[in-house]
């Protein structure tokens, strides 16, 4: 078995000793190098940290006007901000759109004798403070400490009525409860994101949120675990805490305003196709490396590919190269259902950046992460092969001080990139390309962890120029490939997909050793026919007729000897394998009519058609396995159902991308979609 590895490791390494990216010439890869400049991309940052840029806000809209006019400043002349309504009431596809939400005034102070002692939540100062959707109010009343505060235990004994509750909890987890017992508002401590640093830091402040479409409203604030001992002490001593707060908040009707540049493509055949660059702007303040560092890396993308054509170091794209600053997930939803034409039809991949500076103390990994197994693209391939030249150039940098591309800022580190390759994983804009509502190939590149995110210690100070530099290189370069392949295809392309798909055979192996007899041979079958398709993917973007037999792409699709060597290395499963019978035979297909993901930003479209009660009994949602769990689960489970492959075959395509499933987990999901409109079943 190791020896298989080894010999892996031999065959792909004779491809990766390359000195330029294999789709990059020399002076493309020059060009790019010398003009992306990752200290005025932290300029730019500085800037937006400064915006809490909650969506549909005053200071979100300063935060896009500034991108447009810098924009406008680089040479670009096709920029506008594009507003679509958000009132809570008009969905976008699976977006139910959230109203606008801003603070005037927000603060909390410790009284003492009847007198304020201490401010301890200032709007003006940290407006992570303020939980987001929290509404006005104001209350003068004792603090009492009822621990997480999302059970009905956490209450019991207590009176709570009439004043605030300190929570462990996020405030929209506590709300509904606390409001019953007559709470009058929350003060939560709720903690940052599971990482290996959770709860080192006393004093970080957790963004807090309410449920945009409570019921009930109220307003909560926002502490650090520093406070919330001190307070804890007191409480145990038996002293009161006073208590009084004041805001002036809420939610009103507005829009998604979203900041759309393009330059335009020069071939009158390609030019209405698009490559289209994401990242999100919205986020509190300072909300540094999540997102400003993938809004002035995509910003400084605009600004060179616009410069390098001006000047002629490079020639202008094939196809149209699309730029967007939309809120997270919600903006990306809005926009691909406003134009319908344009997501089916027009854009044909898509790069999306979501924290991409973080500098060594936020103790950030950086990934080139890979679309979803139920969209296999040979984009992926394209963004590892420059990001692998990335990582070898800053390593021989840093371990030797000379390289011809160190990519480095003036005022940055010098330290390698070792840039990770993953597996597909969710949590931002690319999620939204491709479900398969319009199966748009993704690269995302994304920072973690971090262990300041969401926090008011995501700050400027933190974010390395040099890796803005080297994000925005893997970024622009891949995408300026993709926007240049055209009637033709790069003669080198297939080296590329070929090196690639012995770096996942080999991956297969080592997951395959985690699996049974027949869950090897399950797993090699789906890879396999996933290797096939990033073949065939090329055509989808060279306009050209899928590989055939005399094609050098033929030696990707067949993998020769490759996989049934695998195959052979596996226990020899001995059961016959049977045609699905009973629910496992049954087909179903998404519903055109309802577009995105089940589970968007502030809204989940399952739970809302379904039911809370009813979602929590559905098993899937809270699988666990090897490689992935619940919403990963069910997200595939969607994209698998394409009007072809039965619930044993969705089942089988899930098992080898997360890890075996039963197939009866599977349907019981299905059917729950069908019921609800989001799945069709095929007769």
């Amino acid at each position: 078995m190791r020896k298989l590895v080894f010999l892996l490791c031999f065959a792909t390494s004779s491809f990766s000793l390359a000195q330029l990216p294999a789709l990059l010439d020399k002076p493309t890869v020059t060009a790019f190098a010398q003009e992306i400049s990752g200290d005025l991309a932290e300029r730019n940052l500085e800037y937006i940290s400064t915006q809490h840029r909650m969506r549909g806000s005053r200071a979100f809209h300063t935060a896009a006007e500034h991108i447009a006019a810098q924009l406008k400043s680089y040479g670009l002349t096709d920029v506008q901000i594009e507003q679509l309504p958000a009132d809570g009431k008009i969905f976008y596809g699976t977006q139910r759109s959230r109203p606008a939400w801003d603070a005037e005034f927000a603060e909390l102070w410790i009284m003492k004798d009847g007198k304020p002692s201490q401010r301890i939540a200032s709007w003006d100062a940290i407006p992570l403070t303020l939980a987001q959707d929290s509404e006005s109010g104001e209350a003068d009343a004792e603090l009492v400490d009822v621990g997480a505060g999302t059970a009905e235990k956490d209450y019991a004994e207590k009176d709570v009525h009439g004043k605030f509750v300190l929570v462990s909890s996020q405030p929209g987890q506590v709300a509904e409860l606390a409001l019953k017992h007559g709470a009058a508002a929350i003060v939560s401590y709720a903690q940052n994101q599971r990482t290996a640093w959770s709860g080192d830091n006393p004093d970080q402040i957790r963004w807090g949120h309410l449920d945009t479409f409570a019921k009930q409203k109220t307003f909560a604030f926002m502490i650090s675990m520093r406070q919330a001992r001190a307070f804890q002490q007191q409480l145990a001593r038996g002293e009161k805490v006073q208590l009084h707060g004041t805001v002036r908040a809420g939610q009103h009707p507005g829009t998604y305003d979203i900041v759309n540049a393009s330059i335009p493509g020069s071939d009158p055949k390609l030019l209405r196709e698009e490559i289209v660059f994401t990242c999100h702007l919205d986020h509190p303040r300072p909300g540094a490396n999540d997102n400003a560092s993938g809004c002035v890396a995509t910003l400084e993308i605009a600004r060179t590919i616009s410069k390098l054509i001006r000047e002629k170091k490079i020639a202008p794209p094939l196809r149209t190269v699309r730029f967007l600053w939309p809120m997270e997930v919600e903006g990306s939803m809005a926009m691909l259902n406003a134009h319908p034409e344009w997501a089916k039809n027009q854009v044909k991949a898509n790069i999306h950046l979501d924290m991409v500076g973080g500098g060594p103390e936020t103790k950030a990994v950086f990934h080139v992460t890979r679309g979803p197994a139920s969209l296999p693209s040979f984009i992926n391939d394209v963004a590892e092969d420059i990001a692998e030249f990335v990582n070898e150039q800053t390593y021989k940098f840093a371990a030797t001080g000379e390289a011809e591309f160190p990519l480095i800022a003036r005022d940055g580190g010098k330290e390698p990139l070792r840039a990770d390759f993953a597996r597909f994983s969710m949590g931002s804009d690319h999620e939204v390309f491709a479900d398969s509502s319009w199966s748009i190939p993704t690269i995302y590149l994304n920072d973690w962890p971090d262990r300041n995110i969401h926090t008011n210690f995501d700050i400027a100070a933190l974010i390395d120029p040099t890796k803005l530099k080297r994000a925005a290189f893997i970024a622009g370069t891949s995408g300026y490939v993709l926007a240049n392949i055209g009637a033709t295809r790069p003669a080198n392309l297939f080296d590329v997909l070929r090196e690639r798909s012995l770096l996942r055979a080999e991956d297969t192996l080592h997951r395959g050793l985690q699996l049974n007899s027949a869950e090897q041979l399950n797993l090699c079958t789906f890879q396999l026919a996933y290797e096939r398709q990033i073949a065939d993917s090329v055509s989808k973007i060279s306009n050209q007729n899928r590989v055939s037999p005399g094609d050098p792409g033929s030696q990707v699709k067949n993998l020769v000897g490759l996989f049934p060597v695998i195959t052979c290395l596996f226990p020899v499963i001995t059961q016959p394998i049977t045609a699905p019978f009973g629910d496992a035979a049954l087909i179903f297909r998404r519903n055109p009519n309802v577009k995105g993901p089940m589970t968007v930003f502030g809204y989940d479209y399952f739970e809302g058609k379904y039911g809370n009660e009813r979602s929590d009994k559905i098993r899937l949602l809270k699988y666990e396995g090897l490689w992935g769990s619940g919403g990963e689960y069910a997200y595939e489970v969607l994209n698998f159902a394409d009007g072809k492959r039965t619930a044993q075959e969705i089942r089988d395509s899930v098992s080898a991308e997360y890890g075996p499933v039963p197939v009866d987990v599977v349907i019981d999901y299905l059917k729950a979609a069908e019921s609800i409109g989001v799945l069709e079943r095929v007769k």
